[in-house]
């Protein structure tokens, strides 16, 4: 960690341990994001095949949750890729946010397809097709065992990086989605009847519309440099005032720059004839090693004494008195 005072200011964030690693954080997502787009994409010609062959709407709405998924999976390592670029002189943080925006549109394509296969399940309510009872079974069975050997891979890595917890909901939703398909194929192969695949089709509608909900209220947040959900501000706020010489604090933000990287700026107003640079070095260890905020910037102020400067009306006299009158 390096910091700088300059006119009263400070600024400190580490090229250490914090970049190393949230590199190693995206190394890791990237090789599971590889083994599961891999998975998907064998599941994806599987289920589109069979979903024409035996006419089932729940093995296609499968198919195209699988579509989304190959489409996120893509989406995430390209944004891993453009995250992991150096800063410019013109893009001071680089294009980390890449990685929520990347977020946000796996959440948006979520929503497209809950909307999608819902229309087309209630559409068939009225006039179920026949289906192939055998063949969704089967085909839901490979789409469970495929999904569930993706989402418990993803689920290994590390789930506060908002990239691959949105391919994690992808997969997760899918696994759903094929628990379902193999019910409808149990059901019609029993003898039941068709009916079961529109509703079915319309429960996978609900479940990936339901599993959307994070990857647009997080985005959203980090976009809005909302605080970290995970932070107590009031806490950080009494732990800097507790560091011998501060006497308060404020203009207090925090934010979220991309997953894994909050950043911090404050006013703090310090004691008079108080060493700065040494309040400063032990403002940005605590915050560092109690909040896990490495990136601050911290402006060093002196408290006044006798508060600020009043200024007010003088009452008018002589010539200017009379005027008024």
């Amino acid at each position: 960690m390096h910091d700088h005072d300059t006119a009263g200011g400070g600024h400190g964030h580490s090229h250490g341990f914090g970049a190393h690693a949230l590199e190693a954080r995206r190394e890791d997502s990237r090789k599971r994001l590889i083994v599961a787009l891999a998975i998907n994409a064998v599941l994806l010609l599987a289920e589109v095949i069979g979903g024409i062959l035996t006419n089932s709407l729940a093995v296609l709405a499968d198919a195209g949750h699988l579509l989304s998924d190959v489409g996120s999976i893509v989406l995430a390592l390209i944004a891993a890729r453009l995250a992991a670029r150096p800063a410019t002189g013109r893009r001071t943080f680089g294009y980390q946010r890449t990685e929520v925006l990347a977020a946000l549109a796996n959440g948006l394509t979520l929503v497209a397809v809950s909307v999608v296969i819902g229309i087309e399940a209630i559409g068939r309510f009225s006039n179920p097709p026949g289906i192939e009872g055998g063949g969704v079974l089967a085909l839901g069975v490979l789409g469970l065992l495929g999904n569930a050997a993706a989402t418990v891979y993803l689920a290994r890595g590390r789930r506060e990086d908002i990239n691959l917890e949105g391919v994690i909901r992808h997969s997760f939703a899918d696994a759903l989605g094929s628990l379902g398909v193999v019910v409808a194929g149990a059901v019609v192969l029993a003898g039941g009847s068709d009916i079961v695949d529109p509703i079915v089709g319309l429960l996978i509608s609900v479940l990936v519309l339901i599993s959307s909900w994070r990857l647009l209220k997080e985005p959203f947040d980090v976009l809005m440099e909302a605080a970290p959900a995970d932070l107590d501000l009031d806490r950080m706020g009494a732990a800097i005032c507790a560091v011998p010489g501060v006497r308060s604090v404020h203009d207090l933000h925090v934010w979220t720059v991309t997953t894994g990287f909050p950043a911090l700026a404050a006013h703090v107003v310090v004691a008079r004839g108080a060493d700065r640079d040494r309040i400063l070095r032990q403002l940005e260890m605590e915050l560092g090693e109690g909040f896990g905020i490495e990136h601050t910037t911290l402006q060093m102020e002196e408290e006044v004494e006798g508060g600020l400067l009043s200024v007010e009306n003088a009452p008018a006299s002589g010539s200017d008195a009379g005027d008024a009158d």
